[in-house]
């Protein structure tokens, strides 16, 4: 962008200029009049995009160096031989644009970076396919048919490999997106099915609103129970009589039984001999963990009824007559106090009550010493109008009628359970208190006294970390299985 001469030569007006600028540079202060400099527009300039301050800054810069001359002939002389070109290439570039550019260049010069990154490692790949080494050979045909290693990568049993067990329920598991097979991958060792007695069939929902006529107790938990311990317990020449022992659904660990826990939600009478009859495939294959009358016989398979499950036909033989449908108890009609062993620990067993958490005290359990709880539930008082009645009692001595919280044994009971939020309480400043800590650990004390599991259900779910802490305590406080409805958490948190 050049900068062109004047219109004219030196005219009486720029004379002016030239000695003002003279004197003003040969320190004589003289006044300046405005009006006799040159106006700026008599300089036409290329280009009209360049900032008008701009150009004026750097065109007195000019003008002044032109007179920075000792001899006025001189300065006259530069005056007209002084180059005002390229001016406008002086002016500096925005610093924004000069950022974008910088920003813009360095952004493509790493795209070209990692694509060639891809490049190379797309190469390497393809080099690498046509020349495999030897474990890439016997990977690629470990399973395939007629080559070497066929069937190596497979076994009858391995159904659920890699699967390991956790202490976890499935609550409500029918609302899995896979119903029993959702928590079985999560490793629960435990699931629960809502049963409904409708037009002689068992239906599987929350509600009769979510019931369907395809959604019934055998396709969605007996069949698929059965066509997996079939797969665990395969009859073949090398095992032609199958398993003796049953293993259970969980490869990795055989002896590990599954419980179905039956929640009946139709009256109770009414529903137990269909459940009875729809438990018949699993009973005639010796899946059911029963009572022979003297001890537990252990098979893959835990029934246990709750709900409106009747006690009174749990305990009798005509009904359960080989004893393989289980009880859910009232855990918190188990409560039990305990004493300590001696007055020495006496100052630490209090302390150690108060502190949160705590670990378990040293204890003894005072049995048959309490009187009957004022919390007993009305499942315990039909057990003792039945007990009253003769009915079977499991450890109750003949001719004495023992306290309600002594007729739940291992031949009649595997679970005890309750609600979080009912036997416990809510959880303020999520802490539990001590007296909420007394009352857990009492409830698992009179439960593992009796041989029986300790179940809660409605744990707090949210926020996480409070869930999640709540576990944690009672696992440590001795509970046997978590009730839970995120699979995924559990599988993680275990």
């Amino acid at each position: 962008m050049a900068f062109l001469s004047p219109r004219s030569s030196m005219d009486s007006d720029t004379i002016n200029t030239t000695s003002l600028l003279n004197n003003t540079l040969l320190d004589k202060p003289q006044s300046i009049d405005p009006a006799s400099a040159p106006p700026i527009e008599d300089f036409a300039y290329e280009d009209d995009l360049v900032d008008h301050n701009c150009r004026r800054q750097h065109t007195w810069r000019r003008l002044l160096h032109a007179f920075h001359l000792d001899d006025t002939s001189q300065r006259t002389s530069s005056w007209a031989n002084t180059d005002f070109s390229g001016l406008n290439r002086e002016a500096k570039i925005p610093r924004r644009r000069i950022g974008l550019r910088r920003c813009w260049i360095f952004g493509l010069g790493v795209l070209v970076v990692l694509g060639l990154i891809q490049l190379f490692s797309l190469f390497g790949g393809i080099v690498a396919a046509f020349f495999p080494d030897d474990v890439g050979r016997i990977l690629e045909s470990w399973a395939q048919i007629g080559r070497k290693g066929e069937s190596l990568s497979s076994w009858p049993t391995d159904f659920t490999r890699d699967i390991i067990p956790i202490r976890c329920h499935s609550h409500n598991d029918y609302w899995r997106r896979i119903p029993l097979y959702s928590a079985i991958s999560a490793g629960c060792i435990s699931v629960e099915a809502d049963v409904w007695l409708f037009d002689e069939e068992l239906y599987v929902g929350h509600s009769t609103a979510s019931l369907t006529h395809n959604r019934t107790l055998k396709a969605l938990y007996i069949d698929p129970i059965i066509d997996i311990l079939t797969k665990q317990n395969p009859i073949s020449e090398f095992n032609p009589r199958g398993n003796a022992s049953r293993s259970g659904v969980f490869d990795t660990d055989p002896e590990q039984a599954l419980t179905l826990l039956i929640d009946f939600k139709t009256a109770g009478a009414a529903t137990w001999p269909y459940v009875v009859s729809a438990l018949e495939p699993l009973r005639s294959r010796n899946y059911l963990t029963h009572h022979n009358g003297t001890h537990i016989i252990h098979g893959p398979i835990i029934v246990v009824g709750t709900g409106n499950t009747p006690f009174n036909l749990v305990t009798s033989d005509p009904s359960n007559p080989r004893h393989d449908i289980f009880f859910d108890a009232p855990l918190d009609a188990l409560w039990e106090d305990g004493e300590v062993e001696d007055e020495e620990d006496s100052a630490d067993h209090e302390q150690k009550s108060k502190d949160y958490p705590s670990g378990k005290t040293r204890s003894v359990y005072k049995t048959q010493t309490r009187k009957p709880s004022s919390r007993t539930s009305s499942s315990t008082a039909k057990a003792m109008d039945n007990l009253a009645r003769g009915s079977r009692t499991g450890s109750a001595t003949e001719g004495i009628v023992p306290l309600p919280n002594d007729i739940y044994t291992t031949a009649n009971a595997y679970y005890a359970s309750v609600s979080f939020g009912a036997a416990i309480g809510r959880m303020w400043g999520n802490r539990l208190s001590p007296r909420q800590m007394g009352l857990i650990r009492g409830q698992v004390r009179g439960a593992h006294r009796r041989g029986l599991k300790v179940r809660y259900w409605e744990l707090p779910n949210w926020p996480i970390g409070l869930r999640n802490h709540v576990w944690d305590v009672l696992m440590q406080e001795g509970v046997d299985i978590l009730n839970v409805d995120d699979l995924r958490a559990a599988k993680r948190w275990s």
